[in-house]
């Protein structure tokens, strides 16, 4: 969609809002494959450290088979890739989870939005299954506001 270019930074970030408020997901954010590469982020969590090396290698669609062998690093948060479907038509999904934490290790769903791309970290506890259901549906909701604010403009 050529159109999410102009999305106002304010529109991503009230969808930041929007989702953090479901209570399922302690961080999120909103990327692209090209500049400005972070659209919008939860300004208190991790993943507004997010490099565009990171962004590159997450969404790049070529070799994609050597996530599965190398993991994947957000915001300097080595993951290990669970399941890769984020360029499978219909459901657009990846679920991932991050490794050695001291914390624990949380489920990480990233959701394609049109050319945009959802990235939500789970709160402790949360399950990959449940987070990916809500992360699919906060999407749905996102591709919504997206039109409805095209239309206006």
């Amino acid at each position: 969609m050529q159109c999410i270019r102009n999305i106002s930074q304010e529109v991503w970030q009230d969808c930041i809002t929007l989702f953090l408020q479901t209570r399922v997901c302690c961080d999120a954010a909103i990327i692209t494959n090209s500049p400005p590469w972070l659209l919008a982020s939860y300004p208190e969590g991790n993943l507004n450290q997010l490099t565009q090396e990171e962004v590159q290698i997450l969404l790049a669609k070529d070799e994609r088979e050597k996530l599965f062998l190398q993991g994947i690093t957000l915001a300097g948060i080595k993951c290990l890739l669970i399941r890769d479907n984020l360029y499978t038509e219909g459901n657009n999904t990846m679920d991932l989870r991050t490794k050695g934490q001291s914390r624990g290790s949380q489920a990480v769903t990233v959701v394609q939005i049109e050319t945009a791309y959802l990235v939500v970290m789970g709160q402790k506890g949360t399950e990959g299954g449940p987070l990916n259901l809500k992360a699919f549906e906060m999407a749905g909701y996102i591709r919504e506001a997206i039109h409805q604010h095209v239309a206006r403009v």
